[in-house]
């Protein structure tokens, strides 16, 4: 499970959170096409050893629509800003575009979680499944049934995976995305160890992760982005890590952990 992805400085590092997803409750396997790289885990009763083809051959096909697509648009992957694509790009660059909109910044920071949200959709619909993880590059996509408490990984923080966001039991569709300024392969103007987004719209809480994170240059920057997101309804909670700071807004219980 802990396959490497380069860093911002083309790097490769381990994704070692990956570690702390509980392989009882969830059978877990890699797919990786390119620089995408998912973790999927699905309750053991429902796996399928054919779920790792209908990801594969998913994946394929996403990255196969951007490329053709960004060759005839390539101001869509450059673009920092809102970027409003032409009107015969594909669906899946529309959502990206609407998303990062209302974040204000550009389409391709919900591409992570459009690739976890598609797999996630693909493979709902192939298979019966109780419970459903995808993660992405630390983006990750949940249909859930029972209670989970995801530990929070902040790089270097003395906070990193000390506290734990709890995802009550009955969850639906759920986006849960992380931005870090300090670690991982993501570009972010930010210092943040962690920012963590959570919505019902995995594309939304992936472009908002982003934005936020933007902000956090230091720790006293914490309370200040935490102000700031009271007003997005779209964001269902909010964590923000920097250094020894911790801030935190919404509807999810956190809970420290040993």
């Amino acid at each position: 499970m802990n396959q490497p992805f380069k860093d911002i400085f083309g790097n490769y590092q381990p994704r070692t959170y990956r570690t702390q997803f509980n392989t009882e409750r969830f059978k877990g396997f890699v797919v990786s096409h390119l620089e995408t790289d998912l973790w999927i885990g699905v309750d053991p009763e429902s796996f399928r050893e054919e779920m790792k083809e209908v990801s594969l051959t998913k994946i394929r096909s996403l990255r196969k629509t951007f490329d053709d697509y960004i060759k005839s648009e390539p101001f869509f992957k450059k673009s920092l800003k809102p970027f409003q694509p032409k009107e015969d790009a594909p669906v899946e660059a529309k959502q990206m575009a609407i998303a990062a909109e209302k974040a204000g910044i550009g389409p391709m920071s919900a591409v992570a979680g459009l690739f976890a949200q598609e797999i996630g959709e693909e493979i709902i619909r192939n298979f019966s499944l109780k419970e459903l993880v995808i993660e992405n590059g630390g983006d990750i996509y949940v249909l859930l049934k029972n209670e989970l408490v995801l530990s929070v990984f902040a790089g270097e923080s003395i906070l990193s995976e000390r506290i734990g966001l709890v995802i009550p039991s009955g969850t639906k569709k759920l986006g849960i995305c992380t931005s870090a300024g300090t670690f991982g392969p993501s570009i972010s103007y930010g210092k943040a160890d962690a920012v963590v987004v959570v919505c019902e719209d995995i594309l939304l809480a992936d472009a908002y992760a982003t934005a936020l994170g933007n902000k956090v240059k230091s720790p006293d920057h914490v309370e200040k982005v935490i102000k700031q997101a009271e007003n997005l309804s779209e964001i269902q909670s909010l964590l923000v890590i920097c250094e020894d700071k911790v801030g935190v807004k919404g509807e999810n219980e956190i809970k420290i952990l040993k």
